[in-house]
């Protein structure tokens, strides 16, 4: 198997937990990984990067601009940020609920995420999802990490198998959140089959 996948968003957001479980679950289906994450004052809502490359070809953990298969985005600025990375015929899958930075508040933009969500639709094959609206019947959206692995997998872009990556969330994730992230990626992998946006 050879995947280069891109993790990006912001601060606080699990980006780096998800790129975990994936590396994880890559690694227990016999794959080679090389790992790495680029973290720019991220307690702060800064940028969050994850690089997983799977496949013995990698001779770097930082994949090289115009080579990522999959874009796995927290945030839609993040996406367009980090869409250098995806390949001509790779796939992002993008949340499309903004996080508006700390600055936004003092000097307002109208920064809405919705002029990057229309230019990623002309620039790639995009599946959008709205986190806040997918999160809704788990009470936080702090589980869109997991939904976002879920869609990636259901998507049939990902080629881990969903059993794998059940047992790696398992082993990942707190006893007490778990019933509920289980959930929430069963509930990811429908969206991902069904390849609605639902932004």
């Amino acid at each position: 198997m050879r995947k280069d996948i891109l993790i990006c968003g912001v601060g606080g957001q699990g980006t780096v937990l998800a790129s975990r479980i994936l590396a994880a679950a890559a690694m227990e289906e016999g794959n080679t990984v090389h790992s790495a994450e680029t973290i720019g004052m991220a307690q702060r809502g800064g940028s969050v990067t994850s690089h997983v490359r799977i496949g013995a070809e990698a001779r770097a953990p930082m994949i090289p601009f115009g080579s990522a298969d999959l874009l796995l985005a927290f945030e839609p600025a993040e996406a367009v940020r980090n869409l250098k990375y995806l390949r001509k015929d790779g796939m992002a899958i993008v949340n499309t609920a903004p996080t508006r930075p700390v600055m936004e508040s003092l000097h307002p933009t109208g920064y809405s995420g919705e002029g990057m969500t229309a230019y990623l639709l002309q620039k790639c094959s995009c599946i959008l999802v709205n986190a806040d609206e997918v999160c809704a019947p788990f009470g936080s959206s702090r589980f869109f990490n997991i939904i976002l692995l879920g869609i990636a997998a259901g998507s049939g872009r990902l080629e881990l198998s969903k059993e794998t990556l059940l047992r790696q969330i398992e082993k990942s994730v707190p006893a007490r959140f778990l019933e509920v992230n289980l959930r929430a990626f069963h509930n990811g992998f429908e969206i991902g089959e069904r390849k609605e946006s639902l932004s």
